[in-house]
């Protein structure tokens, strides 16, 4: 219910402002030049500056607008450190009327250059929902996305497609959803070299993804890890405090841990699941 009122909040296009935030008026007072203090010697050598966080372009699923990502852009503005207090946010929408994959993904790859370029940043972290994390995926693996895109980060996103409702497939982009498609086929080649690392949120109780297993990336091309989240709905994953705090991590690794191909999937299995569970998160 609280996504339904915030929808319409979502429909206009965000607009993408690197300034820092504008004084309240009031009067200003220009403080007298003082002469400055001696210094020590420095005992130490300075420590380099911390590296700016990588602007988070957030995507989010079909029949949905960027009004999803409402608290995850929020909890995303909050983080950094005391050299770079906040990273870039950026929430897109993509059009209800996008009929193809490989459109969008050639659109979303128009956006990260548009971000990287009123930025500054070479590359970007992305967080996608269902639809948007395959948008995403594409672009990365078919599109060369892998050289901008540091760290993907999908939501309930049908990797290996899904067969939930067959009567949504009088939608295109729906069909291009399916287990069978020339979409997801496509995603299942190699990807020899990809560069970007991937975490995989998916859950127990997505009831959009059948089966809910298809929400994992288990491709032998592709590193990073799968995550299980346990009692969440599939509209629910943007917005669960949960799911918040997993983004939150993920894109906070380090550049050289995001940016380095690794083993795939490699998972931290909680007492009592399989090992090749992947991370569960109650």
């Amino acid at each position: 219910m609280a996504h339904l009122a915030l929808y319409p909040t979502g429909l206009a296009a965000e607009r993408l402002s690197t300034s820092p935030p504008a004084r309240a008026p009031g009067r200003t007072r220009t403080p007298t030049p003082r002469p400055a203090p001696p210094q020590a010697p420095p005992t130490e050598l300075p420590r380099p500056p911390h590296a700016p966080l990588p602007p988070a372009v957030l995507l989010h699923g079909f029949a949905d607008n960027r009004s999803v990502f409402v608290l995850l852009r929020r909890a995303l503005l909050r983080d950094g450190h005391a050299a770079h207090p906040r990273r870039a946010v950026v929430s897109l929408n993509h059009s209800p009327l996008t009929c193809d994959i490989r459109a969008a993904a050639e659109l979303f790859g128009r956006h990260v250059a548009e971000v990287r370029k009123r930025t500054g940043a070479a590359r970007v972290d992305v967080v996608g929902h269902s639809l948007g994390g395959l948008i995403a995926r594409y672009y990365v693996q078919r599109l060369g996305g892998d050289a901008t895109v540091r760290t993907l980060v999908t939501l309930g996103t049908p990797h290996s497609g899904t067969r939930v409702a067959r009567p949504a497939d009088v939608h295109p982009i729906v069909r291009q959803m399916r287990p069978e498609s020339p979409v997801i086929e496509e995603l299942r080649r190699p990807a020899p070299g990809c560069r970007t690392r991937f975490v995989s949120v998916w859950s127990d109780l997505d009831q959009v993804m059948v089966p809910t297993s298809t929400a994992r990336l288990d491709h032998p091309d592709l590193s990073g890890e799968n995550v299980l989240v346990t009692g969440i709905g599939h509209l629910t994953l943007p917005v669960h405090p949960t799911v918040t705090g997993l983004v939150r991590e993920a894109l906070a690794a380090p550049a050289r841990q995001a940016a380095a191909p690794a083993p795939h999937a490699t998972p931290h299995a909680t007492p009592g699941q399989p090992d090749d569970a992947g991370s569960t998160v109650a």
